[in-house]
């Protein structure tokens, strides 16, 4: 009988695993493409130029954004640094683990369009509404502006504004090395041209098969570093589908509780649900008797703000603002809870 069991867990783990790993190789190429074919420093720019519409520009940036909070973090020190205002910086750190690329992708791999559609547009519209309720409140003024003191551009051949490129350089570089992904501190066509002595400037042209492999490269090193947290997922899902009797999961987090969406919301904050782990485990669950409702108020609530992305995010922001940023993943929990619970 055991042994049925374990073929069946088994079974489960190979249909769940194969599926998530290739929407996630799909993903990821798309996000590598986009990562380095759009202008960075020309995406950085806008920010500036267009301030009214800063948070809706900043929640469509964490659209393109697949990484974890950590990863994060290099990204809102290079538009701290820039002047971005709070609002745009509010709105893309809400936006990115949220409603970036691979999480969209994997809730429509688990769950279906009709879900992954509302929970893009519930998500993304609440992390533009936050840039704009935090712009318009003095906490705009609670951000760590003076974290990093910028360096001078080590290579002249950065001419019109050395800075920027530099800044917008050290963002990309610490994306990657997150990701594992190796960098150079100067190209072939920069060496040529200029000395140098730092990271590459964004302003060098790189050809169009350069700039294909070093998409292809970074979409590599992103699937590796998710791969093994999808497994993860995907063994404990399996295991969960076979073994987790259904009835202690309808008492607790079962549609017929009222409590079930903010006790879901309030106990994701010390999780860390990483989304590729989370998604297989929470399918089991719902197919168990726990209701769509605190099941998504769980992921938003643990992918958006758990305790370890809250810590990091504490480099950048001060005290009131990390409240106001956990106090808003809350709300957008329950309100997601009870939206999912009535609609589906």
């Amino acid at each position: 009988m055991q042994t049925e069991l374990w073929a069946q867990a088994l079974q489960e783990f190979i249909h769940i695993g194969g599926w998530l790993l290739l929407i996630i190789a799909v993903v990821s190429v798309l996000t590598g493409v986009v990562r380095h074919y759009i202008p960075q420093e020309k995406l950085q720019s806008k920010l500036q130029q267009h301030e009214s519409r800063g948070p809706i520009i900043g929640g469509f940036m964490g659209i393109l954004t697949p990484f974890c909070s950590a990863a994060m973090i290099p990204v809102m020190i290079g538009m701290v640094q820039m002047g971005v205002a709070t609002g745009t910086v509010f709105s893309f750190l809400i936006s990115a683990p949220l409603t970036n690329f691979v999480v969209v992708g994997l809730i429509m791999a688990t769950f279906g369009f009709k879900v992954a559609a509302i929970y893009f547009v519930l998500t993304l519209g609440g992390a533009i509404a936050a840039g704009y309720i935090i712009g318009g409140t003095s906490l705009r003024h609670d951000v760590k502006r003076d974290l990093i003191k910028s360096e001078a551009p080590a290579c002249a051949a950065a001419a019109e504004n050395p800075a920027k490129n530099h800044e917008v350089q050290y963002i990309m570089e610490e994306e990657d090395r997150e990701l594992g992904v190796e960098t150079s501190g100067c190209s072939a066509a920069a060496t040529a041209t200029a000395t140098c002595s730092g990271p590459a400037l964004a302003a060098v042209s790189v050809s169009h098969q350069e700039r294909l492999q070093r998409a292809l490269q970074f979409a590599w090193a992103l699937f590796k570093k998710i791969t093994p947290y999808v497994l993860i997922g995907a063994a404990i899902s399996a295991v969960s589908a076979i073994f987790l009797p259904a009835d202690i999961v309808e008492k607790y987090v079962g549609n017929d509780n009222w409590f079930a969406i903010p006790v879901a919301a309030v106990i994701s904050v010390p999780l860390y649900l990483r989304i590729e782990m989370a998604l297989p485990l929470l399918d089991v669950l719902i197919s168990k008797g726990m209701g769509m409702g605190a099941a998504m108020s769980l992921l938003i609530g643990g992918t958006g703000a758990s305790l370890p992305e809250i810590a990091i995010v504490s480099t950048v922001l001060k005290p009131r603002a990390v409240v106001a940023f956990v106090s808003i993943v809350l709300c957008m929990a329950i309100a997601g809870g009870v939206i999912f619970s009535f609609v589906l």
